[in-house]
């Protein structure tokens, strides 16, 4: 079959109208090619069309669905209209098109090449039913015969065709309506039954600093981020502040825990993260209290420890005024692992860094022409996440529902006759949780085990169950106005993801989990 010889229309674009037929009781459509056919919808239903943009794959969704991608702040799921139509896939090229369709809410469809814009009169168009077409005749709203070079021409109802592959889907209808927060405390079912004082558990976040270990308590870290490429010097300041960085409401200052305990510079690194704690006791989001972040070579886990497994600085050392900042010691693994717990206002009681700290705090507006402005943003406002990755794409969790993060253990225990995607059972202190492989829970492909690899344990209507990932990225705070809810797709996506993050500054989008749907052990079938 032969094609119209027009330019494809350019990103953001609609091709101008062909006029093909004269005459009142015109229609106008969009025409483009798939898989060698071509089709057509109705241009009042185009919002634009643009090139091919990067998705974020779905999980647990029909293999049709491309993944999502931001449209202008705006979540616009991608379908693929050769995978909707049973046609062989296909790279994408230059020619390569996503008509932008408005459902209420916009979803694209992926088509092989854009030919033009036609008109069309009304009278022209044909019942599908009574022409012989490569597609069943209920997804077409008609036929235009005779469009010259064009040929036979297939008006597709967008609505019903990709209705067909998402469980009897509306198009645009819209499902639904950091790890560490200063002064979070466990939930209740985290903590089964009363303790004693000796045997209470307290939570720390563990991190290495030039190949040592080292923790700071839960309540005093607000988040841990990401270190950003723009980061602003400070003039004069303590050789051990980096300088400052953006982040939302404020100026934070980073100070370079190698730097301050005398060790050797190293270049930066994937894994380097800052972490970002409140000095001062009862510290709150809105108060005056100072806060700084801490840029650390790689973030380990979260720890919880009974406090008869921490012990304080021996009295020789304690009177060590180079050893100041480490106020105990933690014993893990039978004292095989020793982890030095440190005082965030122990380590900035230095002169020259306390200066240089507030120095930044006293010139906020003055540094901030040098960093991007932000909107300030309330704590009210704002949600908290812990996010990690699954093969090249990010997921959240809400950080109330975390009960730690541990790293996978050397050997894990089989247990016979279980779904695939349990990995096995782990000894978590005397108590034994499953552990869910969730590349294998999302169907994704097994990849081999690496020290970046984490277990995520969840503590939800008592049920304790740990997940496997790929690696945790951050904790992060994310603004309630970023947060979307996520297009409807299959039922199992639809319990386990209910919203996006979407982050155009960053160009990130991180897909936010259901954690009590996510324990629910329940098969979930493969998407056909």
């Amino acid at each position: 079959m032969k094609h119209c010889k027009i330019e494809t229309a350019a990103a953001g674009e609609v091709p101008p109208p062909v006029d093909l037929a004269g005459g009142s009781g015109q229609r106008q459509f969009t025409v483009f090619t798939v898989d060698g056919e071509t089709f057509a919808v109705g241009l009042d239903e185009v919002k634009e069309i643009i090139r091919m943009p990067q998705v974020v794959r779905v999980p647990l969704t029909p293999p049709s669905l491309e993944g999502l991608t931001n449209l202008r702040g705006t979540v616009l799921p991608v379908v693929s209209t050769r995978a909707l139509f049973g046609c062989e896939a296909a790279e994408p090229d230059d020619a390569t098109r996503v008509v932008v369709l408005d459902h209420g809410q916009p979803v694209g469809i992926v088509v092989d090449r854009v030919v033009s814009v036609v008109s069309v009169d009304a009278g022209r168009i044909e019942d599908a039913a009574g022409v012989e077409t490569s597609v069943r005749s209920d997804l077409l709203r008609g036929v235009i015969k005779d469009q010259g070079a064009l040929g036979l021409v297939m008006v597709l109802d967008t609505a019903r065709l990709i209705g067909q592959e998402f469980d009897a889907l509306t198009i645009g209808s819209m499902a639904g309506a950091g790890l560490l927060a200063s002064g979070n405390e466990p939930s209740a079912t985290s903590t089964q039954g009363s303790q004693t004082a000796a045997d209470e558990e307290i939570q720390l976040v563990s991190f290495e600093v030039a190949g040592q270990e080292y923790a700071l308590p839960i309540q005093s870290v607000r988040e841990i981020v990401q270190l950003p490429e723009a980061v602003t010097r400070v003039p004069k300041a303590a050789s051990s502040v980096v300088g400052v960085i953006a982040l939302r409401d404020r100026l934070l200052p980073v100070v370079s825990l190698r730097r301050l305990f005398g060790l050797a510079a190293k270049d930066s690194a994937e894994t380097d993260r800052v972490a970002v704690v409140s000095l001062g006791e009862g510290a709150s989001d809105t108060g005056s209290a100072l806060v700084v972040g801490l840029l650390l070579d790689k973030v380990n886990e979260v720890l919880r420890v009974r406090r008869s497994g921490v012990d304080a600085m021996p009295p020789m050392l304690a009177a060590d005024r180079d050893l100041a900042e480490i106020t105990a010691i933690c014993r893990l693994d039978g004292g095989k692992r020793l982890v030095s717990i440190l005082s965030a206002e122990a380590m900035f009681e230095a002169p020259a860094v306390a200066e240089a700290i507030k120095g930044v705090e006293d010139n906020q507006e003055a540094a901030m022409n040098h960093t991007a402005s932000r909107t300030a943003t309330r704590a009210e406002d704002m949600e908290q996440f812990v996010v990690f990755r699954l093969e090249d794409e990010e997921f959240g969790v809400d950080i109330a529902t975390v009960q730690e993060i541990v790293r996978v253990p050397d050997d894990l225990a089989k247990v016979p006759r279980t779904e695939d995607y349990i990995r096995g059972v782990m000894n978590l202190r005397g108590a034994v949780i499953p552990l869910v492989d969730q590349r294998a829970r999302f169907n994704l492909p097994p990849c081999e085990d690496h020290d970046r690899q984490r277990i995520v344990v969840f503590t939800i209507s008592g049920t304790q169950t740990g997940f496997i990932v790929d690696s945790v990225a951050e904790v992060m705070r994310i603004a309630r106005a970023d947060i979307k809810p996520a297009p409807e797709m299959t039922d199992p996506a639809r319990r386990m993801i209910r919203r996006v993050a979407n982050l155009p500054d960053t160009r990130r989008m991180i897909l936010l989990l259901d954690t009590e749907k996510l324990i629910d052990l329940e098969p979930v079938a493969t998407a056909a």
